[in-house]
C-alpha cells in the first residue's frame, strides 16, 4: 500500500499528512478578480492600498506552532518555519517560542528560503510566491496562478535576485529581479509528460539539481539557464535533493526509505540501506538539510531521522518516540535540531530524539 505523501500524485490529487484537497475559495477567487478589474483606475499607490486592503490574510492562531509545518530555513539567527493556511511563524530563541507572522494567503505553504538575514521567499498551492525583507515578520505575495490550481513545492536563490521554484505539473519558474517579475521557464526541461518537480537543491562545484515524481531528475550545470535530463536509480517518486560539503556530491531521496548517493553529480548513484532498530527504514523521506557543521540531516515519516557526519557515506537513524511524520529540518544555535511536520515545530536532541529517549 503506498504510503502517505507530503506531494502531489499523479492522479491531480494534492495529497499531505491529514490534510485533504486545498483550492482557493470561490470567494477567494471572486475578490481576486474585484481586485484585478479595480486596479484599471487606481494609481500606483492606491494599488498597493487596495491591494493590502483585498488581501486575505493568514488567521492569527495560537495553535499554528503546533499545525502542519513543511519546511524551515534560517534568516541569520532567526528561524522561518511555513505550513499550512497559510501559517509562518518565526523563532528568535532557537525554537523554544515562535510568533506568528503576517501573511497575505491562506493557502498551504510547502517550502521557503532565506538568502540573507532579512530576504526570503515561500512557496505553496495555487503557485503562490511570497517574499519578505524582513526576516520573516510581514510578507507579500509576489506571484500567482489561479489557473494552475497546483502547488509549487520548492524554491532557491542563487542571491538575492536569481532564483528558480519548481513544482506540480513540472512548473520550473526563475526570477532574475527578486521575484518582482516571475517568468514560466518550464519549456527548458525535456519534461513532456509533466512530471511534478518535488525539489531543487544547490551541487557544491556542480551546479542545479530538480527530482521529481516517477524518479525524474534534471540537472543544470550553467546554474539554471540550460538542463539536461538525468538516468536516476529509482522509478519511484523522489520527494528531494540535498547537496553536501563535498564537491560535486549529492543526496536523493524519496517514497519507501529510498536514498541515493552521487559523487559526480548524478552520473552515477549508489543506494544507501538504511537500517534502524525496527529493521530496515521503509518510511517516505521527505525533506533536509545541511546543518552548520557540514552534517547533513534527513526526516520523514513514522519520526524518522537520519543523520550523516561523512557527506552523506553513511547516516545513523533515530526513530522518534513521537512517531510523527517530519517534513524539515534544520540546526538551532547549540547544535540541536529543530524538526517540523505533522505535530508544528518540536525539538529534537543533535541526532533527533525526542528529549529523554535514548539514541
Amino acid at each position: 500500500m503506498r504510503e502517505p505523501a507530503l506531494r502531489p500524485t499523479r492522479s491531480g490529487n494534492l495529497h499531505s499528512v491529514q490534510v485533504s484537497n486545498r483550492l482557493l475559495s470561490p470567494l477567494a477567487k471572486a475578490l481576486s478578480l474585484l481586485g484585478v478589474v479595480s486596479a484599471l483606475a487606481l494609481t500606483a499607490p492606491m494599488q498597493a492600498v487596495a491591494a493590502e486592503a483585498s488581501a486575505v490574510f493568514a488567521i492569527e492562531s495560537s495553535k499554528a506552532v503546533s499545525s502542519l509545518l513543511l519546511d524551515i530555513a534560517h534568516a541569520g539567527k532567526r528561524l522561518v518555519a511555513v505550513g499550512d493556511r497559510g501559517h509562518i511563524l518565526f523563532s528568535d530563541d532557537s525554537g523554544r517560542n515562535w510568533v506568528q507572522a503576517r501573511v497575505p494567503s491562506r493557502q498551504m505553504l510547502t517550502g521557503v528560503f532565506f538568502v540573507d538575514d532579512k530576504k526570503g521567499w515561500a512557496v505553496g498551492h495555487d503557485a503562490q510566491i511570497l517574499a519578505t525583507t524582513d526576516g520573516g515578520a510581514n510578507w507579500t505575495l509576489q506571484h500567482e496562478d489561479l489557473e494552475r490550481e497546483a502547488p509549487l513545492l520548492d524554491i532557491w536563490f542563487q542571491d538575492e535576485n536569481r532564483g528558480y521554484a519548481v513544482g506540480a505539473y513540472g512548473a520550473l519558474l526563475e526570477t532574475s529581479d527578486a521575484g518582482k517579475t516571475w517568468n514560466d521557464v518550464s519549456d527548458r526541461l525535456d519534461n513532456e509528460d509533466g512530471y511534478h518537480l518535488n525539489g531543487i537543491a544547490a551541487v557544491k562545484d556542480a551546479g542545479l539539481f530538480v527530482v521529481g515524481e516517477q524518479g525524474s531528475m534534471f540537472r543544470s550545470a550553467d546554474w539554471g539557464q540550460t538542463w539536461e535530463r538525468v538516468t536516476g536509480p529509482y522509478e519511484g517518486s523522489l520527494f528531494g535533493a540535498q547537496g553536501t560539503t563535498s564537491s560535486n556530491t549529492l543526496l536523493v531521496y524519496g517514497l519507501r526509505g529510498n536514498l541515493f548517493r552521487s559523487v559526480d553529480f548524478g552520473n552515477t548513484w549508489q543506494a544507501l540501506q538504511l537500517r534502524s532498530d525496527s529493521g530496515v527504514l521503509e518510511f517516505g523521506l521527505a525533506g533536509s538539510s545541511l546543518l552548520k557543521d557540514g552534517s547533513v540531516v534527513i526526516v520523514g515519516h513514522g519520526g524518522s531521522v537520519l543523520k550523516s557526519t561523512d557527506s552523506g557515506r553513511s547516516f545513523s537513524v533515530v526513530n522518534r518516540s513521537d512517531r510523527a511524520s517530519l517534513a524539515g529540518v534544520t540546526d538551532d544555535a547549540a547544535g540541536n535540531l529543530v524538526l517540523v511536520g505533522q505535530g508544528g515545530a518540536l525539538l529534537a536532541t543533535e541526532n533527533g530524539a525526542t528529549a529523554g529517549q535514548q539514541q
